[in-house]
Order: structure tokens, then C-alpha cells, then sequence
């Protein structure tokens, strides 16, 4: 335990905790000081030595490893980590005693005038956002990125002047989101994923993904798929007051996004984007959608169709997400570990167009593999198990899969795996499971996984 003490500060100031020393808590932290709050962090676990030595550079109070609950429950207000679940003992007293508690998001957004592009998801979220970003800052907008992905948001407040922000908001953060408004809304999808934190419930995870839409008015957008059965679910039940853009590849849309003889259609201004999938840097059914909901926030900016398409068909996507790591003997070697529910991997596998030896397992969040199911037959010919316990694995493809082998390391289940290979087979890790039994987190199994194929 190590506790760093900060400059005495009067007692005339507003009081601000911050719950969890990750990378939105020390940035919530920092803008909370920059506005003259008294400011104490606190961490249950261990915070980062990068984080500590942020901390104490700013001579901002900190604690970790423990929760002082004298501390805390004298706050005026509590900024706290998505990751802390309601039913923690301090979220419960601080609840008792009506402090308000909210998310970095919410409090950061409070010091700009940026216009706020928000995308949420089940899946695809991280992608669409990161391709969002790469098309306004290559038309030339001043464009921060934040939330789930890139520096803290509060921080990039307390030290920038962006005009627009595109922010990837994960449910977790909308729980603790109330007079936040997005300018821009993109709800991509719904699917059951995280539902240990909503009573089980898909009608409260979708409720609470429909948040990102709380506050909007006539003048803002709220962009959503068309094709999405639970999305159109919670639609039916709700009223939105921004201006509604759906997009579709099943039906044509006005206005809207569409498909067209294999091409995007957008149009939502007089003059409509086209563009062929084949064109798209990202290839896959689950890529179209995210490539028009892109281009939706793009046409509702004004950007030109010419610097769209250039952004669009030069996009690189971000680490361990269908990323492509090396060709071996024939062999396709890629990288999906961000794949930690069963809807990523369904994603992975119907973008794949050859045969397929797929990496799977971890920590299972009480998964339904029954969807996999055709896509496994159709397109998978072994599976290899990293991870402690694959049972679960095992009983629901061993009709399907010829061959399906246990592995305990990415070094094991790389060579296994391409033994398994032939060449024009694609070796695919998308485990469609959290991390935690064997590695860090999702990062550190993709990184082991790349060193593991490099060595080959």
C-alpha cells in the first residue's frame, strides 16, 4: 500500500473521488485537479507504475489496494471505472447515501464544446470507431479519439482543443452516463454479451445501449442498423428526438445506407456516396455495417466523397482484431484475440473464404456455441483448445470437427495448429472467450500468438 500525500487544499472545494487508477480514472483525475477540485483516487487492486508515477508527478493523493471508506464516502461526486460493478460494497453505500456516481465520460464532457460522435455495439465497436477517426481526421478535421480506445478523455479535455471527438462508449460507461448528450449516436448492434453485469437480461443490456441517445434533440443523429432484430426490438418501445439514419444491407433505405449490385450506397444529403465493397480496406459482412455507419457520420459532416473513399480504402485495422500476422508455407496466420465473445468470432469466421483451423477457448462467460455451429461445419476442419478448461468446447463441436486438441500455451497451439494446416488454409485465433486463465488480457494472448507464428 502506498499512499502519496498532496498539497493542503481548502476546505472550500468540492470534494472528487475517483474509483480505479486505469488510464479514464487518472485522466478523470487530472482534468478534476486542472478545475480545482479536491481530488483522491482510489484503487481496490494495484495501480500501474505508469499510472503511480502520473499520480505523484500531478501531486494528486492516491491509494491503492484498499478502499478508505471514511475518504470516500465524504465526496461531493464520484467518477468511477467502468470496470466496478454495481454490486461492489462501496458503489452499494455510496448508493445508501445518494452520491451521485458517475463515468469519466460524463464528468469530461462537461468541459468541452466538442461535437461528440458516440458508438456503442455488441461488436464492431472498436473497429468502426477507429475507422470513424481515421476518415475525419484525414478530411481534415481537429479530431481527438477516446473512450474505450487511444488516451483518456478527460485528460485530452484537460490538454487539447479538438473540435470533434468520436468516442467508443462501451455499456458499462453508459450505465453512468445522465446529462451527457452525443451529437452523433451509432448503435451497431445488440447481442447478449456482459449479461452477468444485467441480472441476465438482454432487455437490460439493450436498454442500457440505448442510453447513447438520452439527452438528443432535432439537431443531433442517432445512426442504428436496420437488419439488427434486437435493435429494431428496442426501437419499437422508444421514442428518439434526433434524426433517425438507419442503414441496411438487406432492404433499401432513404434516408439512410443501403446496398446496391455490391456497392454502398449513402444518402442522406443531395448528393449520394457510392462505394464498392470490393473497394473497402475491411472485407466482411460485418464490415460493410461498419464501414456505413462510418460513412453515415462522414456524409452527416459534409466530407467530401473523394477523401471518403480514400479513407476508407486505405484503413489499416487495429491490433488483434482480424489482424493478418504472417503467410507461412501457404498458410494465412491471423490474429483475432480481441474476439472474447462468441458474436466476434461468428464475425471471424463468415469473413473467412477458405478453409479454416480455428484457436479457441479461455474463460468462457457462460457462452452459447450453438450459433458457431454451421459456420463450424462449413468452414472449419480442426479446432485447437487454448485454454485451462475446454470441455465446453469439446461438447459442442465434437459432432461437427474431425479433430479438436488441447493446447495450454500460444507457442503450443501455434505449431498445432499449423501442423493441422494445409497450404491456402487460413489459421484463425478468435477464442470467443476472456483471456484470463493463461494470459494477461486479450493483448497479451495476441502478442504471444504473433511471437509464436514469427518463430515458426
Amino acid at each position: 500500500m502506498e499512499s502519496q500525500q498532496n498539497i493542503s487544499t481548502p476546505n472550500t472545494q468540492a470534494k472528487l473521488v475517483v474509483l480505479g487508477a486505469g488510464e479514464s480514472g487518472v485522466g478523470a483525475a487530472y482534468l478534476a485537479q486542472q478545475k480545482g477540485f479536491d481530488v483522491f483516487v482510489s484503487d481496490f487492486g494495484p495501480i500501474a507504475d505508469k499510472y503511480k508515477a502520473q499520480l505523484k508527478q500531478w501531486n494528486i493523493r492516491f491509494e491503492e489496494q484498499q478502499h478508505t471508506e471514511a475518504e470516500i464516502l465524504a465526496a461531493t461526486e464520484v467518477v468511477k471505472s467502468p470496470g466496478i460493478p454495481e454490486k461492489a460494497p462501496i458503489i452499494k453505500k455510496l448508493r445508501e447515501q445518494k452520491t451521485p456516481v458517475i463515468s469519466e465520460i460524463e464528468f469530461a464532457g462537461r468541459y468541452t464544446e466538442a461535437k461528440m460522435i458516440c458508438i456503442t455495439g455488441s461488436n464492431g465497436k472498436t473497429t468502426t470507431t477507429s475507422l470513424t477517426y481515421h476518415i475525419l481526421k484525414n478530411a481534415g478535421l481537429n479530431v481527438g479519439l477516446a473512450g474505450n480506445i487511444g488516451n483518456s478523455f478527460a485528460y485530452q479535455v484537460a490538454t487539447e482543443s479538438f473540435d470533434h471527438y468520436v468516442l467508443e462508449i462501451s455499456s458499462f460507461m453508459l450505465d453512468d452516463m445522465y446529462e451527457f448528450k452525443a451529437d452523433i449516436a451509432v448503435l451497431l448492434n445488440i447481442t447478449p454479451d456482459h449479461l452477468d453485469r444485467y441480472d441476465y437480461k438482454l432487455e437490460n443490456y439493450a436498454a442500457s445501449k440505448f442510453r447513447i441517445t438520452q439527452n438528443q434533440t432535432e439537431h443531433d443523429y442517432f445512426i442504428y442498423c436496420a437488419d439488427d432484430a434486437e435493435t429494431l426490438k428496442g426501437l419499437q418501445s422508444r421514442t428518439f428526438g434526433a434524426q433517425l439514419l438507419p442503414f441496411s444491407i438487406e432492404k433499401e433505405i432513404h434516408p439512410g445506407a443501403y446496398l446496391e449490385n455490391d456497392n454502398i450506397v449513402i444518402n442522406i444529403h443531395q448528393e449520394h456516396f457510392t462505394m464498392s465493397i470490393k473497394d473497402l480496406a475491411l472485407q466482411g459482412k460485418h464490415n460493410i455495417y461498419n464501414s456505413m455507419a462510418s460513412g453515415i457520420v462522414a456524409k452527416v459532416l459534409e466530407l467530401r466523397n473523394e477523401s471518403m473513399r480514400e479513407s476508407m480504402g486505405n484503413f489499416k485495422n487495429i491490433e488483434h482484431r482480424l489482424e493478418f500476422v504472417a503467410k507461412i508455407s501457404g498458410i494465412s496466420f491471423i490474429n483475432d484475440s480481441k474476439a472474447t465473445n462468441v458474436n466476434s468470432t461468428w464475425y471471424a469466421l463468415e469473413s473467412m473464404t477458405s478453409d479454416v483451423v480455428l484457436i479457441l477457448g479461455g474463460v468462457d462467460k457462460g457462452n452459447d456455441y450453438g450459433m458457431l455451429k454451421d459456420l463450424v461445419k462449413q468452414k472449419v476442419k480442426a479446432i485447437v483448445c487454448l485454454g485451462k478448461d475446454n470441455k465446453r468446447i469439446h461438447d459442442a463441436f465434437e459432432d461437427d470437427v474431425e479433430v479438436i486438441v488441447n493446447t495450454f500455451s500460444a507457442q503450443e497451439a501455434a505449431q498445432i495448429a499449423f501442423h493441422l494446416a494445409k497450404k491456402g488454409d487460413t489459421v484463425l485465433l478468435s477464442p470467443a472467450c476472456a483471456s484470463f486463465d493463461l494470459f494477461k488480457n486479450y493483448e497479451d494472448r495476441g502478442q504471444q500468438f504473433k511471437d509464436a507464428v514469427r518463430e515458426l
